[in-house]
């Protein structure tokens, strides 16, 4: 008997689970103005409170973002059409208290910042970053979807999402709340673009480019050539390309004056904004490497940390200099692969990503953690106080990207190996099976493709900790000089600028280990004299900056706070790195030397 009751307790629980649905009907009656009017029908749920709320963050997004505050004229009705009384509990967050378990929650929404983020609403074009356009119930986050779209008069109604198509045109399924909204969405006027791509077993996908842009087709057809390089070069980095969902991958690209600019990877598409009034496939090349690359590389290969996302706070995580940092690093590496990038302006990447690590304050005193667990409060978050960023923290895309190539150029001159053969590792353990991943199962899979006492030390000192790299012995080994091109020359450490009274100041913090941090100056210090010398503007402080050199010592008069005082400011040498071949002073360049180098800009496609 107890069997029995159980297993019907059982299956009323499968069926009502089963039951419960979420349905989305978007409709613009004002769209000419940024609008949009929403209905959610929650139907089959519980029979107690039910809280409805918008999200204050986003995937691929770690901080904070108030969606909420565009959202507005919140009511609710039951299954009859009868009013149901809403309570706003927060200022995102409203209740229906009493309800017969379907409840129809409809509200304006407010959207004018088309990009990865946020969203724009115009009759031309829809442009939707689903966290920030809807509302959700708390406790239904497995609940099946379906969204439907009525649209302006004016919109041509063609659709990019990765969303699941239906039947009926206009109607999409997500299986849940954390792939709907993951799931951007583009209807407008658009030029759709697809190819098909294999991988060894024989399973075939489909790539589609959806373009909104003032291009010609000729314009179209060159950018479309460019991402087949790249999706093809990108692929070759694992081996494979990933399972997508429901067969398609999806570039929602926006190159128009009226869209911001932004890079925001997804499961199976990204979406892509670029203000841009004349068409240039070439400004749009970067990003779209680097969102392609994230299919892997946080998609999937992804921490533990931001498993599962959070939508109602800040998703702090550890590994951010893996997940956008050597996604950053590759970014750069397929386009010079596919042949997209010179080989001097790679140079150039690269010697910048060393001068990172070596010359920032958040790359000397910080680890890449530190500036991982930052973004909660760097990732596009708004404040209004000052900070002291440069001091304190690097970026953790520049900061990553470093520390690849430092792994980079380690395995391939101690181990014949590239990186790719990590990532490929990172790819099988993690990717593949969907295992989140760990700081020490990152460790433990390094030292899969090198040896543990590598590994260890690696991780060590590098990323837990933030020793210093030798740059300039890993670029030897494949036939660089690591230089400073300003070798000799001297620098003060900041450049005063003019006020709005024509008054000399320093208008930003001093950075730590310069001479004018050493020296006590600092933001609002208004600069008067060079030892005896005045001085009026810029150009005045520059010059007499350099007619002096490295180590020379001069007496500054300035005003801190309306108090003269004076300092002596020793100066140091500018620092800027830069990739000299080794042809270029008549050393040799060896075969293992030219390997490493093919590495980076030889195509791995067939």
């Amino acid at each position: 008997m107890k069997k029995i009751l159980s297993l019907s307790l059982s299956l009323l629980l499968y069926y009502g689970l089963h039951a419960q649905k979420m349905q989305y009907k978007v409709s613009f009656p004002n769209a000419v103005h940024h609008e949009a009017h929403i209905e959610l029908t929650a139907s089959g749920i519980p029979l107690q409170p039910a809280v409805f709320r918008m999200s204050r963050s986003s995937p691929g997004r770690y901080a904070t973002h108030e969606f909420g505050k565009n959202v507005y004229d919140v009511s609710a009705k039951d299954l009859k059409g009868n009013a149901l009384a809403v309570k706003r509990i927060d200022g995102d967050v409203y209740e229906v208290a009493k309800h017969t378990g379907t409840v129809t929650l409809s509200y304006t929404l407010y959207a004018n910042y088309p990009d990865g983020t946020y969203a724009g609403i115009d009759p031309e074009s829809i442009h939707l970053n689903m966290p920030a356009c809807f509302m959700w119930m708390k406790g239904q986050e497995k609940a099946p979807i379906e969204i439907s779209f009525d649209l302006p008069k004016e919109n041509k109604g063609i659709y990019a999402t990765q969303l699941v198509p239906t039947s009926k045109p206009g109607t999409f399924t997500a299986p849940g709340l954390q792939y709907f909204f993951d799931s951007p969405t583009k209807i407008g006027d658009l030029v759709i673009k697809e190819w098909t791509v294999s991988n060894a077993d024989g399973k075939s996908f489909t790539i589609r480019v959806a373009l909104e842009a003032n291009a010609t087709a000729d314009q179209v057809e060159e950018y479309v050539s460019k991402v087949k390089r790249i999706v093809a070069e990108a692929k070759e980095v694992f081996g494979e390309y990933p399972a997508y969902d429901y067969g398609t991958y999806t570039f929602i690209v926006s190159a128009t004056p009226y869209v911001f600019g932004d890079g925001m990877e997804h499961r199976n598409s990204t979406m892509i904004s670029t203000t841009m009034n004349g068409f240039n496939a070439n400004r749009l090349q970067g990003v779209t490497s680097h969102e392609y690359f994230h299919n892997w590389n946080v998609e999937r290969i992804r921490p533990k940390t931001l498993e599962p996302f959070n939508f109602e706070k800040s998703n702090m995580s550890n590994e951010l200099w893996c997940a956008e940092g050597f996604t950053q690093y590759y970014g750069d590496l397929i386009l010079a692969r596919a042949g997209l990038k010179e080989e001097r302006s790679q140079l150039a990447t690269m010697s910048g990503l060393a001068s990172t690590k070596l010359n920032s304050p958040g790359g000397r005193f910080y680890s890449p953690v530190d500036a991982s667990n930052h973004a909660v409060f760097v990732d596009a978050a708004v404040s209004i106080d000052k900070n002291n960023y440069g001091n304190m923290f690097t970026s953790y895309y520049t900061y990553g990207a470093a520390i690849a190539l430092a792994l980079d150029l380690e395995l391939q001159s101690r181990y014949g190996k590239s990186i790719d053969v990590f990532m490929q590792a990172m790819w099988k353990r993690f990717g593949k099976t969907e295992i989140p991943y760990t700081i020490p199962a990152m460790q433990e899979t390094l030292a899969s493709v090198s040896d543990a006492a590598f590994a260890a030390d690696f991780f060590r000192k590098y990323i837990n900790g933030h020793e210093a790299i030798d740059y300039a012995a890993l670029f030897s080994k494949a036939g660089y000089d690591f230089k400073n091109s300003t070798e000799g020359k001297a620098t003060a450490g900041t450049v005063p600028q003019p006020d709005e009274q024509n008054k000399l100041v320093i208008s930003r913090n001093t950075t730590r280990g310069t001479a004018a941090y050493e020296a006590g100056l600092d933001i609002n210090d208004e600069i008067l004299k060079l030892d005896e010398t005045a001085v009026k503007s810029s150009a005045d402080f520059n010059n007499y900056i350099q007619s002096k050199k490295p180590g020379d010592k001069i007496t500054i008069t300035y005003k801190h706070r309306g108090t003269e005082k004076t300092t002596v400011l020793t100066l140091k040498e500018q620092i800027s790195y830069t990739l000299v071949p080794f042809e270029q002073s008549g050393k040799t360049v060896t075969d293992a030397m030219k390997k490493m180098r093919d590495s980076w800009f030889k195509t791995k496609t067939k």
